[in-house]
Formats: structure tokens, C-alpha cells, sequence
């Protein structure tokens, strides 16, 4: 069983991430998992505790980084986000394709310890379609909506540290972008060593006569 790749999904605040990602999950179940996040914010709507996030307080969360318990964490808008380790690793080794998504700081943390991650940046096709969502959508007060606008300006300077940048105007184009994207990922020769060596060492033994 081949192992799955860690693709780290970020984009700004109103991108469409969650979309997108509950797409594939929908389409694809036995290929794609999605790595649930903790976070000290507030839940929202019909949000549930170990659906879309571990909700903690504060106190929680800064004790999972004592004890190690987080492949990443980042404050975001005064908010805590973070990966909790164990799950994505029995899910990798599963043969499942880990989906993290997660903000740029915790993304330039996860290239830093897994450099083989592959890395897809998602935005909205102008910056006004961007605020037409954030406000859209109603949950956040104007302020809130600032400070992700503002962040989005922040976030746009670090973009060229991933891999893919993925436009998400009509959702099922860019599903089926990221699925390719992500199928094709699986090609690549550096993460096929295992299949190649095989393969030389039956070639010698042919050369060999054998």
C-alpha cells in the first residue's frame, strides 16, 4: 500500500476552503481525510466539537503545545489554531491523502518539518468577490471582517511558498482541479523510490542472467 501524501490546503478567509475540501470528502471517501484542527474560537452556526474543530479554551490548547501534542500552531485574529499529531499519522500510514487545512503561518511551519508536503494556496477570483463573501455570509461582525481583509493583504505576501495556486470561481472546476493535482502528486518519481529500486534489482537480475 502506497502512503498517502500530506497536502496542506490554505487560501484567505472566505476562499471557499471548507467547500472545496467537504467536496472531495463527499466524492472521493475512501481517498481523501481531512485532519480536524483544534482552535480556541467560538463555534459557528451548526458547527460541533470534533466535526470541524476540538474547540478548546485557551488554558487547553497551550497545554497541548507543552506536551508536544501538535504538528503546528498559529495565532490567527486572537485566536489559537493548531494540527493535533497522532491522528494525521495513522491516516497517512492508512494510505489516506491528509487534507490540513490550515492558515499560512502553520503552513511555512509544516514545509519546515515535512518538506515533501505538497502545498495549495486557494483564492477567490478578485479581491472584491473576497469581500462580497466574507460580509456575505453573515457570521462575523464588520470589524472581524476587517481584521480578515486586513490579514488577506498580509497573507498574499507569502504565497510563493506553495506548490499550486487554485482560482475557486466555479466549485466544481476547482474540486476536480485539486483532485488531478492531487492524483498527478502521487506520479512523481521522488515519491515512487520504493517501486524504482524494485524495479532496478529485477533489471539486474535479468543483465545477470537469471
Amino acid at each position: 500500500m502506497q502512503k498517502g501524501i500530506l497536502v496542506v490546503l490554505s487560501g484567505f478567509s472566505g476562499s471557499g476552503k471548507g467547500t472545496v475540501i467537504q467536496e472531495l470528502l463527499n466524492r472521493y471517501p475512501n481517498r481523501y481525510a481531512l485532519s480536524v484542527s483544534a482552535t480556541t474560537r467560538q463555534p459557528r452556526g451548526t458547527e460541533q466539537d470534533g466535526r470541524e474543530y476540538f474547540f478548546k479554551t485557551r488554558e487547553e490548547f497551550e497545554k497541548m503545545i507543552e506536551k508536544n501534542e501538535l504538528i503546528e500552531y498559529a495565532l490567527y485574529v486572537e485566536n489559537y489554531y493548531g494540527t493535533p499529531k497522532a491522528y494525521v499519522k495513522d491516516r497517512l500510514e492508512a494510505g489516506f491523502d491528509v487534507i490540513l487545512e490550515i492558515e499560512i503561518q502553520g503552513a511555512l511551519k509544516i514545509k519546515e518539518m515535512f518538506p515533501d508536503t505538497l502545498f495549495l494556496f486557494l483564492t477567490p477570483p478578485d479581491a472584491g468577490t473576497l469581500k462580497q463573501r466574507l460580509t456575505g455570509r453573515g457570521t462575523d461582525a464588520a470589524d472581524v471582517v476587517e481584521a480578515r481583509l486586513l490579514r488577506a493583504s498580509e497573507e498574499a505576501c507569502g504565497v510563493d511558498a506553495y506548490d499550486y495556486l487554485i482560482v475557486n470561481d466555479r466549485l466544481e472546476q476547482c474540486v476536480e482541479e485539486v483532485h488531478s493535482i492531487i492524483t498527478n502528486e502521487h506520479r512523481k518519481v521522488s515519491r515512487n523510490r520504493g517501486f524504482m529500486n524494485k524495479m532496478k534489482e529485477e533489471l539486474k537480475s535479468f543483465s545477470e542472467g537469471e
